[in-house]
């Protein structure tokens, strides 16, 4: 029986890139489990995601603390209460205080839609069109305080097509995302991801 690393998950949304977190650590041999789903708003359906996955599920509205960091502190303490090792941001769409990512340092990771540190923030598959881009991608990263910053795990590419609209850009980018994003879990679970003066070494 192996001992598998604990995740807990960070979402705001639909949790598409949740469920193929969920889907990947259904495999026996996945070296990790989901344990918590924190959502920062109660009608996310990736809650209803995590709950016919059966994994506990916690709903902490930002709107109700004064600061971001107070917020932060309360994810804080559910994550810990669920002895979560590594946290993952899965389509969450508040920006985290330097003390939670100091606090998860090289334990959190994120994914963003766009070959980092190209296209930082929102609407990344606009901007790559309308910087006439020959590809765009996806890249999991360590989280830092900065935005969309941090050493970069894993990136996969796509090509942008003529005709290409955001929209169809994005679904092509999101299948990189669903491949991907477990298989970052997977190597970190192994012990497989270090981080050496801010750029990550993948051991064989």
């Amino acid at each position: 029986m192996i001992t598998k690393l604990k995740v807990g998950v960070l979402i705001s949304g639909r949790g598409s890139n949740l469920q193929a977190l969920i889907d990947a650590t259904a495999a026996p041999d996945f070296p990790a489990e989901i344990v918590l789903v924190i959502s920062n708003k109660a009608d996310a359906y990736g809650l209803t995601r995590a709950q016919n996955a059966g994994i506990k599920t916690a709903v902490i509205n930002h709107k109700d603390f004064t600061t971001r960091e107070d917020f932060d502190r309360a994810m804080d303490q559910k994550l810990k209460q669920e002895n979560v090792q590594l946290v993952c941001l899965a389509g969450f769409m508040r920006l985290l205080s330097p003390w939670f990512a100091e606090e998860w340092r090289d334990r959190l990771i994120n994914i963003h839609p766009s070959l980092l540190p190209k296209h930082k923030g929102l609407n990344t598959h606009e901007a790559a069109i309308a910087a006439g881009d020959t590809e765009h991608g996806a890249t999991v990263h360590f989280v830092r305080p900065a935005l969309d910053d941090g050493p970069i795990i894993l990136q996969a590419s796509v090509p942008i097509m003529p005709g290409d609209t955001p929209d169809t850009l994005a679904a092509r980018v999101l299948e990189q995302e669903h491949i991907i994003y477990p298989r970052a879990v997977r190597l970190y679970a192994e012990g497989r991801v270090n981080v050496i003066e801010e750029k990550v070494f993948i051991v064989n």
